[in-house]
């Protein structure tokens, strides 16, 4: 159990680790204009299903700093929205990413007493996490924002004059890519680390 136990902290820490060097690298986004695809979600994901949903809240704390590192000059986008409101952009970078831990971590533990379809499990957990970040974030931002100049000006841009055609222009192709990929890599590598982890599990 000992053992076990510095196991799964260690993967805590790896992943802990993964998120900083991708949140700082070309890694972490797929940067398109004031838009992002970001694959952050996929360390958080694995961290989820493999040690639950309080070790995914870290996770995703580590995800939500590291958003916020980047509104000090770093990101465009996010600086100018710290300039508006430091507290909300606060808010908004930190909340959604720790729900992200959070829901998909949930997910997981009661899809495991419904079924025993581990794969689908996977894919159905792992499909949570980019789609509780996306719908968050992009709420907190209009709804923290909306009437501000700043994103006036970039709905104006992307020719959207209401919430719900600035959404669908700010996500559109974007959030789908984020949400295939994320949910894909995050199934595709949880299928050989769960087996890893219960052969040490025996093996201990």
């Amino acid at each position: 159990m000992k053992k076990e136990k510095i196991y799964r902290l260690a993967i805590t820490a790896i992943l802990i680790a993964i998120i900083v060097v991708m949140a700082f690298t070309p890694v972490g986004y797929l940067k398109i204009g004031l838009l992002s695809i970001t694959f952050l979600t996929v360390p958080i994901i694995i961290g989820s299903v493999t040690n639950g949903p309080a070790v995914g809240a870290i996770l995703g704390l580590c995800f939500g700093i590291t958003s916020l590192i980047q509104c000090f000059g770093m990101d465009a986008f996010g600086t100018a929205l710290m300039q508006i409101s430091a507290w909300k952009t606060v808010v908004m970078c930190l909340v959604p990413r720790v729900l992200i831990g959070v829901v998909c971590g949930l997910t997981y533990k009661a899809l495991q007493k419904s079924s025993k379809r581990v794969v689908l499990n996977y894919a159905v957990s792992s499909i949570t996490a980019p789609l509780t970040n996306t719908v968050l974030f992009m709420g907190f931002l209009t709804l923290f924002f909306w009437k501000s100049e700043y994103l006036q000006n970039v709905a104006a841009s992307l020719g959207a004059g209401s919430v719900i055609k600035f959404l669908i222009a700010m996500v559109g192709i974007n959030g789908v890519v984020e949400l295939v990929v994320c949910s894909i890599l995050g199934t595709l590598i949880l299928i050989p680390l769960q087996k890893a982890t219960k052969r040490f599990t025996i093996e201990s």
